[in-house]
């Protein structure tokens, strides 16, 4: 072949040699450039170029797969048809802030970053097992700041979403590359041993608020209600006050009146006085009029009376 052939056929190997510096880098993924084992710079998804090997290497790491870490139970394995779950206590039980014991299971939902896939492969040996370490120790860190009944009832998003929160914290300031999506409590229950105990406190709780409920309604409906009935019974106690203060004020000024007319003309007041009251007693009484003084001249002494008043009255039905 003669010194042109074997440089022609050293030049086509180093071309080829350079071909094979192409890669692509598919839509899930991100490309990490090294040259020498340093990386050198990250590419997007499409076809790209590095030093072929042993020069370069490319690292793609898929940045939109997203992980599934459990802490405290072990669920099934894909492709396996029976759906079973198997607790870890080692890893479930914890200690709440009021020294009780929970059994907590948790599944936590994390991806790489793609802004910080270099540090998600450069920065942490075994992923997996990194968040699983930093999951248990955020939970264990967060229920012990609260009481066992709050964890249990009402504190379980406030718990989920410090413990995602605590544990993104801690991975960034690892530079791990790595993003918290989702931290999900599976189950929230005390220790097996004490669990029907805990059962008959919490129905007992519900009891209390339910008779707590009830009686807060009733108050609520009588309160008022005697409150309006107060009012009512006060409003008539100053209307009768009201009442007889004008009236003791009214018969005290006809009594000055009557007194101012006594003064002036005794006599007359006082038959004026016998008439008004003789005629308000006998009014209304049947009545026999006797003449004392026909009596005492020998005659029979009883006045003949006609009743006219009777006569005006009719009796009902009667004809003219």
């Amino acid at each position: 072949m003669g010194g042109r052939g074997v440089a022609a056929v050293a030049l086509l190997a180093v071309a080829l040699w350079g071909l094979t510096g192409f890669y692509t880098v598919r839509p899930d993924e991100v490309g990490l450039n090294l040259v020498f084992g340093r990386y050198v710079g990250t590419t997007q998804p499409g076809l790209n170029y590095n030093f072929p090997y042993p020069i370069g290497s490319v690292v793609k790491p898929r940045v939109t797969v997203v992980n599934t870490t459990e802490v405290g139970y072990r669920g099934s394995e894909a492709g396996s048809r029976r759906s079973v779950t198997r607790d870890v206590l080692e890893e479930s039980l914890m200690l709440t802030g009021d020294e009780n014991i929970v059994d907590i299971d948790f599944a936590v939902q994390w991806q790489i970053n793609p802004a910080r896939a270099a540090d998600y492969v450069f920065n942490i040996q075994e992923p997996q097992a990194s968040v699983k370490a930093v999951a248990e120790g955020a939970m264990r860190e967060v229920v012990g700041r609260r009481n066992i009944q709050a964890i249990l009832t009402t504190d379980r998003g406030a718990i989920e979403a410090e413990v995602r929160q605590l544990m993104q914290d801690v991975l960034n300031s690892y530079r791990s590359g790595v993003e918290i999506r989702l931290v999900q409590l599976q189950k929230v229950d005390p220790p097996q041993q004490v669990i029907d105990a805990f059962r008959d406190v919490q129905a007992a709780r519900q009891d209390q608020d339910r008779a707590r409920n009830e009686a807060e309604t009733y108050a609520s409906k009588v309160v008022p209600e005697a409150r309006g009935e107060a009012a009512r019974i006060v409003q008539e106690a100053e209307a009768y006050r009201e009442r007889s203060v004008a009236e003791a004020n009214g018969q005290s000024s006809r009594f000055k009146q009557v007194y101012e007319e006594y003064r002036k003309a005794p006599e007359l007041t006082r038959e004026r006085m016998y008439l008004e009251t003789m005629e308000r007693v006998l009014g209304g009484a049947d009545k026999i009029i006797i003449d004392q003084k026909g009596s005492a001249g020998g005659g029979q002494g009883v006045v003949p009376y006609l009743p006219l008043t009777e006569l005006q009255r009719r009796p009902q039905g009667a004809t003219k």
